[in-house]
């Protein structure tokens, strides 16, 4: 168990074992991912990956008593060169809606971490939708994640309130338990972020700067020329769920034209190893890419 204090707000973060503690997992899932009884993860399956080397974490909000966000994931494998490894497949992480920005996503996803640890398995990996800048800041800045694969139409046809109408295009991130990087920032005192104009001083370049559009929404530009150099940057909005909400059609050719550059960039080596955003003139963020596996420590 772990107790935080975030800004006026006291939080207990512990293991969910029981019948009780699953429910109330079920009930937070309605709240950030309305829309569709169906997709709610039952209690039934939690609570027999609770008990069978899964991990589910729970965030309980002294002062009201409620769950205010969970995260749960289970052991899996991987393929890789050198034969299969065992790792931890992290599969959802859900914080109320009234208790976002004050840093409970990061201490959820650090619990985990640090269980993960414990039980010596090497690996972390779960997906996101490439396209929300909030989670790209938590997985690949502040967790130290990296990703190098881009997953078309993981989920099929999602039904819920955020995902409906969409393909569901997923970036699978890679948490190395031991990197430097991933200790760094979970282990000591985080580093210094690196902004916008450092990675344009060292000689990095915007492969696809957005254009403004009605409404104050960026509209994706097709790269001038094709990738070079170490590092590059790629432009998302800075606020996919507030463009999707008022401009599906906007939304989609965000969709089809990140799903290219980013297949793209991996096939040619590229890695997404930071994530920056800048506030001014306007709002505007960007993934930071890096050739080789050499980039990640």
């Amino acid at each position: 168990m772990r107790r935080l204090h975030l800004g006026k707000h006291t939080f207990e973060i512990r293991f969910l074992e029981s019948p009780a503690d699953m429910a109330a997992v079920e009930d937070v899932q309605r709240a950030v991912w309305p829309g569709s009884e169906a997709d709610v993860v039952p209690s039934h399956l939690l609570i027999t990956l609770a008990h069978n080397g899964g991990v589910v974490l729970g965030a309980w909000h002294q002062e009201s008593g409620r769950l205010a966000g969970f995260v749960y994931g289970f052991p899996g494998m991987v393929e890789t060169p050198a034969g299969w490894q065992f790792k931890h497949c992290s599969h959802q992480l859900g914080v109320r809606p009234e208790y976002r920005g004050l840093g409970l996503s990061f201490h959820l996803k650090r619990a985990q971490w640090q269980w993960v640890r414990h039980q010596g398995l090497p690996l972390i990996t779960w997906t996101y939708d490439p396209l929300l800048s909030r989670n790209a800041h938590l997985n690949i800045r502040k967790l130290g994640a990296v990703c190098r694969t881009y997953l078309r139409e993981v989920y099929g046809e999602m039904r819920d309130g955020l995902n409906a109408g969409l393909p569901s295009d997923r970036f699978q991130v890679e948490l190395w338990v031991a990197a430097p990087r991933v200790l760094r920032r979970l282990e000591r005192e985080p580093p210094s972020p690196l902004d916008l104009a450092h990675y344009l001083s060292a000689g990095a370049h915007i492969l696809n700067p957005s254009a403004q559009g009605e409404g104050g929404f960026p509209v994706p530009v097709e790269p001038a020329s094709p990738a070079e150099g170490e590092v590059v940057l790629v432009e998302i909005p800075s606020d996919f769920q507030a463009l999707r909400g008022v401009d599906r059609d906007l939304a989609f050719r965000w969709r089809m034209h990140t799903r290219a550059l980013f297949e793209t960039l991996f096939a040619q080596g590229y890695w997404v190893t930071d994530f920056v955003y800048l506030p001014e003139p306007w709002p505007r963020s960007f993934y930071v890419l890096s050739h080789g596996e050499a980039q990640l420590g």
